[in-house]
């Protein structure tokens, strides 16, 4: 589904009704024991990171959301238990932290305590005002510091329902919200029917969380993987990296807004062709690191690119249908300077991930913690990213655009530059949030630009057209031209 933010996911004007985690089972998770399974090493440094912000007088929401239609009337009894239903599947939901000194400690809440409670929250004529409501009302009901961290809701009119759930990331990564318009369809629509579907429980990612933990303490800082990370972060110069463009931050400055961008890149004749292109050498996600690599070198004057490139941590099939945040990161550096054309930087780049995707298992707040390196977060986000993602061989995922599905992100504040490329079945979205100055708003624009003519480039030359430049003319394929943009240093 494309990504996007609250303002821009085509939610019309309606009755707005919301469902919170009831008033019994918050009280029940109140004088809940210790749950022996401790968080993630990932969901443990998401709350510390809100705390430290919040801390410092800065509320920044970080929420993740999905926003779908149902079409035609519907009943928001049925589609109550279908929620219910769905909650009930993925015990993450019902599983929250809390302090004890300075000690994050996971409660799990019993199934059989799980209700949902209904309110009607009003007519919302104009769709101005019910996203402004929404982005309010998500940003305090899916804080990381609060629990339950979840609201759903829904905004009723005759012809259809827009239903839209948002969630604290301690929760849900974006295949989760992928599946979940799908999900809720299928529990609707056997509700409807009067048909009773399987509703066990998926795969816990609590267990994951514990497994994961258990692992990641078994090294230590000898550990190989831990040796790789000191060396990359000591090429970054003590820190994680950022996106290594000219974004006009001042490192004395508060934190700064954030800017969103999404648009299409290219549409799926051009997409198909260019992961043709590139599959030999591992895929789209391939093209489009060498293709940033090239790009920042020539408008940055990068002679490396250094980046942590996401991967998810779904090893094994049966945490494909959990939801939860099965996501780890790689550092990767691709020494572009030596790279004479794109099919150069494709083979440093496949290279670079063969031999760093296997770090992406170990969490990197574990070893950050084994670096004993003050990292102490200022930001929600530590460090850049360039993301793909193909979602095309997700459940439901061919009828995304006419039901108006989008993933949410929440932008607010940030230093970093957190890009995300889905490939649909309409072709390849870009979306980014990244803060909002003029120089960063400047580079993103080029780099997206460039981003796009070559792939066009690499798509056209794989087409088999004629007259346009091939793939091995790096200049013709990102451009002659820097527009004046520096490297950030």
């Amino acid at each position: 589904m494309r990504l996007t933010d609250i303002h821009r996911c085509e939610i019309r004007p309606g009755h707005l009704v919301e469902w919170t985690l009831h008033p019994a089972a918050v009280e029940a998770a109140a004088g809940l024991p210790e749950d022996r399974r401790p968080p993630a090493y990932v969901q443990e440094s998401h709350v510390r990171t809100a705390r430290s912000v919040r801390r410092d007088g800065l509320f920044v929401p970080t929420w993740l959301g999905t926003a779908f239609d149902i079409p035609g009337p519907v009943d928001l009894g049925i589609l109550q238990d279908a929620l219910h239903a769905w909650t009930l599947r993925h015990e993450t939901l019902r599983s929250g932290f809390q302090w004890t000194g300075e000690s994050l400690r996971r409660f799990t809440l019993d199934a059989s305590a799980v209700a949902l409670h209904r309110e009607d929250i009003g007519d919302f004529p104009e769709a101005a005002k019910l996203t402004r409501y929404l982005e309010d009302r998500f940003d305090i009901a899916a804080d990381a510091l609060t629990w339950p961290n979840f609201l759903y809701t829904a905004v009723v009119r005759q012809d259809g329902t827009s239903v839209c759930m948002a969630f604290d990331h301690t929760n849900v990564d974006a295949y989760s919200l992928q599946r979940i318009t799908a999900d809720i369809h299928e529990l609707y629509a056997a509700g409807l029917a009067g048909r009773a579907l399987d509703t066990a429980p998926v795969t816990s990612y609590v267990d994951f969380c514990a497994a994961e933990r258990a692992g990641a303490d078994r090294i230590d800082d000898t550990h190989a993987i831990v040796a790789r990370w000191r060396e990359f972060i000591a090429h970054c110069d003590g820190r994680l990296p950022n996106f290594p463009l000219d974004l006009g931050l001042d490192p004395q400055g508060p934190l700064p807004t954030q800017r969103l961008m999404q648009e299409m890149l290219v549409g799926d004749a051009d997409a198909a062709a260019f992961e043709a292109y590139c599959r030999p050498y591992g895929g789209s996600l391939v093209g489009i690191l060498a293709a940033t690599a090239l790009i920042v070198r020539e408008i940055g004057g990068q002679q490396v690119y250094r980046t942590v490139v996401p991967f998810h941590t779904r090893a094994k099939s049966r945490w494909s249908d959990s939801v939860g945040w099965y996501v780890g990161g790689a550092p990767v550096e691709i020494p572009v300077a030596g790279a004479r054309d794109f099919d150069g930087a494709l083979r440093m780049v496949r290279a670079a991930l063969r031999e760093s995707r296997p770090l992406s298992r170990t969490p990197i707040a574990r070893v950050l913690k084994l670096l004993g390196a003050d990292f102490r977060p200022t930001s929600p986000d530590l460090y850049s990213i360039v993301s793909y993602v193909d979602a095309r061989a997700v459940p439901g995922s061919e009828r995304w655009q006419e039901l108006k599905a989008y993933g949410l992100i929440r932008v607010s504040y940030g230093d970093q530059v957190c890009a995300w490329i889905t490939r649909l079945h309409e072709g390849m979205q870009f979306a980014c949030r990244h803060p909002d100055t003029e120089a960063a708003r400047h580079s993103m624009r080029l780099y997206v630009d460039r981003l796009r003519s070559a792939i066009l480039t690499v798509a056209h030359q794989a087409q088999g057209q004629t007259g346009l430049p091939g793939p091995r003319d790096p200049n013709a394929a990102l451009g002659r031209h820097s527009a004046g943009i520096r490297a950030v240093s």
